[in-house]
């Protein structure tokens, strides 16, 4: 015989396992346990529920006001033709905004609250820069979250905290404190101590108000680094862009106004230019003038004023002020306290004119006075695709770049960003040297044809000719008109009153339309 099993099933309803040396059989079994065993077989059987996934919703909110709160100032690059524009639309673009992606990269590293949005964190940006321009220097300031919120840095906001009992032992190190030998410590400083035992007790001075035996002295802890804000956004940024340095400033700190002067440049080859008469032209630029001739009037700003004043023009090979020297391509350094919308290409396009052949150099004197030419005329702007933002420049004292946090572990990150760039920069030599070998290779089938610039005369031109703009391009034209002789814009005042009449007022009609709406 083979043991078996049989079940009890009592009046109480928990049936039990019976083992047994007969096998199992319900001629035994009384009427109520046959019942109790049909009941159980009739039973539906029930499937344990699996666990739920917690959702992103449901996850335990970050509290950003549990944390404190610096400001700083971020500088960074990125490749303009990536993006469209720096500044962050509220409508829907075709391509990304650097705004947009930056602002995303701190809310999800929780440096920001991204509920509270730009105003909230007080984002402010030097120099706004177009679609497809670029920026190796541009800068923001803004509130963000600090490691500091306990070691009285200046310029950090401290959180409030709920009040922890053991927090009111202090513990003092007699000559660390005002010591001419720890010229580095202070009495705000947070200073590293073991853990006292037999043999530093007689070292330390210990104050407190409550019982030591209930209380005893908590493990010191480790100083304080601020976060490496470089290191963490660029982890989660697009290669693109990449954050270069970081600075602590003061609360009053606006990355916008705080700037002396912003430094552009527009990069170009020298091919078919007379190089000498555009640096003749860039020299008149120097000083105050008015340049609503060399800007896109934008109505939407009213801007009235048009008085700007350029610090620097001048031409030279790239490459000369990083100590190597290019002969083939040519940068326009241009830098200024302010500039206007599309100013800097505004003014490459008539130095392409002037480069050309197909205008004087004088020509650019005569686009700033206004009593000779009171109103724009027209031609089209150079490419956006050579322009950078280069630097921008703040008062001593105001700014202190760090590429780290300070701690030497995340050194490294600075020396990997370094390696970053770098590739990128050897990749696109690659690039170019590729191109350089189509070329060669279309050459030996097609003939390079004559190119008549630069012209020796500055006349009217007959025939087909390629005027350049920039950027590989180049607007074809049969029939060059000189600038001073095309057609011109509506005077300035008379462009913003149109506008005001217009659409400015359709928006003020909508306006206050939706306030109404939020008053009822």
């Amino acid at each position: 015989m083979t043991a078996g099993f049989f079940y009890k099933f009592p009046r109480s309803g928990i049936y039990r396992r019976v083992m047994t040396n007969s096998p199992s059989t319900y001629e035994t079994w009384s009427r109520e346990e046959l019942i109790a065993r049909l009941l159980l077989l009739d039973r539906p059987k029930t499937q344990i529920p699996k666990p739920q996934l917690q959702n992103r919703d449901q996850k335990k909110q970050f509290n950003f006001s549990s944390h404190a709160r610096r400001k700083i100032a971020l500088k960074f690059c990125y490749s303009g033709w990536e993006y469209g524009g720096l500044a962050f639309q509220n409508v829907k673009t075709p391509l990304p905004t650097v705004e947009g992606v930056l602002f995303d990269a701190l809310a999800k590293a929780r440096l920001i609250d991204p509920d509270v949005g730009f105003d909230g964190c007080g984002w402010e940006k030097c120099g706004r820069t177009d679609r497809g321009v670029s920026a190796a220097g541009q800068v923001i300031s803004l509130w963000i979250r600090s490691a500091l919120g306990t070691t009285g840095e200046p310029g950090v906001i401290q959180s409030p905290t709920p009040e922890d009992p053991t927090s009111t032992a202090e513990i003092t190190c007699p000559g660390a404190v005002d010591d001419p030998g720890s010229p580095h410590l202070t009495s705000k400083d947070e200073i590293d101590l073991p853990t006292p035992n037999a043999n530093s007790t007689a070292n330390l001075e210990i104050s407190t108000q409550l019982e030591p035996s209930s209380h005893p002295v908590s493990k010191p802890t480790k100083s304080k680094v601020e976060h490496d804000y470089p290191t963490i956004l660029n982890r989660l940024l697009p290669p693109t862009i990449r954050i270069l340095a970081w600075s602590p400033v003061s609360p009053t700190f606006s990355a916008r106004f705080a700037c002396q002067h912003r430094h552009y440049k527009y990069f170009f080859p020298s091919a078919h230019l007379d190089i000498p008469a555009v640096r003749e032209a860039a020299a008149h630029l120097i000083g105050e003038h008015d340049f609503r001739n060399l800007c896109k009037l934008d109505p939407a700003k009213q801007i009235t004023q048009f008085h700007r004043r350029i610090l620097r023009a001048d031409i030279e090979p790239v490459g000369q002020d990083l100590g190597k020297t290019n002969g083939d391509i040519y940068v326009f350094n241009l830098v200024g306290t302010a500039f206007l919308y599309h100013q800097v290409r505004h003014i490459m396009a008539i130095l392409f004119l002037v480069g050309s052949g197909l205008e004087s150099p004088s020509i650019v004197k005569d686009l700033m006075n206004i009593e000779l030419v009171d109103r724009k005329p027209e031609y089209q702007m150079a490419d956006a695709l050579p322009l950078m933002l280069w630097d921008c420049a703040y008062p001593a004292g105001e700014v202190a770049w760090n590429a780290t946090s300070g701690d030497p572990i995340e050194a490294r990150g600075s020396s990997d960003l370094y390696h970053q760039i770098e590739s990128i920069h050897s990749r696109s030599q690659i690039y170019t040297t590729l191109d350089q070998y189509f070329l060669a290779a279309t050459a030996a089938h097609h003939a390079p044809p004559p190119s008549p610039f630069p012209l020796r005369a500055v006349v009217a031109g007959t025939g087909a000719m390629n005027v350049p703009l920039g950027g590989g391009t180049f607007k074809r034209t049969g029939k060059y008109i000189p600038v001073l002789q095309r057609s011109r814009l509506d005077t300035v005042e008379a462009i913003n009153e149109r506008w005001r009449l217009g659409k400015g007022h359709r928006k003020d009609e909508k306006r206050k339309l939706v306030a109404g709406d939020e008053d009822e």
